[in-house]
């Protein structure tokens, strides 16, 4: 049985190793040998793509501020985010609004 890790995208056990490079032949995904597992918290934007903190993001639905009259609209961009554990899972400060809580099925990576 060979020690190769498993997909870090879809958790194949069917990965293998090419020129110091893992690969999963089931999703298509590479990575380093050297790339390491995150163990904090990780959030995945609506096209699955792995958010980590000081990335930029786009909001792609208008959402009401709880309490607030206020509305962030589609397409408002959003730099530097925190992830976080719980439902919202983003911590991030929008210009306008001040500090939110975000979910991550509602933003995509900018």
């Amino acid at each position: 049985m060979s020690d190769l890790p498993n997909c870090t995208e879809c958790n194949s056990e069917f990965t293998y190793q090419d020129q110091g490079r893992y690969m999963c032949p089931e999703c298509g995904h590479e990575w380093d040998e050297s790339s390491e597992q995150v163990d904090g918290p990780q959030a995945k934007d609506v096209n699955g793509k792995v958010l980590c903190d000081g990335d930029s993001i786009s909001v792609i639905k208008d959402l009401k501020v709880k309490g607030s009259s206020s509305v962030v609209k589609v397409g408002t961009k959003v730099k530097s985010i925190r992830i976080v554990d719980g439902d919202h899972n983003i911590d991030c400060k929008i210009d306008g609004i001040g500090p939110m809580k975000l979910k991550s099925e509602f933003v995509k990576k900018a």
